[in-house]
């Protein structure tokens, strides 16, 4: 069963930073295309940023330059540094394998911006 719990979400002022941390299990991590989505209200889910393992990241216009996603085959776990954050980064952030096919989504975290 594959499983991925994200953690590390809060409220940050603007200009802050976070960072959040997915760890996967029931994958064979090292063949899953990892990523990071955010949803708002209203809007359809997007794509933050996505990695796979010994590749290039893909990044949303919007986050390039201040958000970095990794990933630590270790410890099964992909992260989203975000940086010089601001109101419009607000929304809910989920973890994505894209593995064997098959698409897997985390329940997801919560991040707000105070502005």
């Amino acid at each position: 069963q594959v499983q991925l719990r994200e953690s590390g979400g809060g409220l940050v002022q603007s200009g802050g930073s976070l960072r959040l941390s997915c760890a996967a299990s029931g994958i064979t991590f090292r063949l899953a295309v990892m990523g990071w989505y955010r949803q708002v209200p209203g809007k359809q889910r997007e794509l933050v940023a996505e990695l796979p393992s010994g590749g290039s990241p893909n990044y949303a216009d919007s986050v390039k330059g201040r958000f970095t996603i990794s990933r630590d085959s270790a410890k099964r776990t992909v992260y989203l540094q975000m940086n010089s954050l601001n109101f419009e980064d607000t929304a809910v952030y989920f973890c994505h394998a894209d593995y064997r096919g098959g698409g897997y989504w985390g329940r997801g975290t919560q991040v707000t911006v105070s502005s």
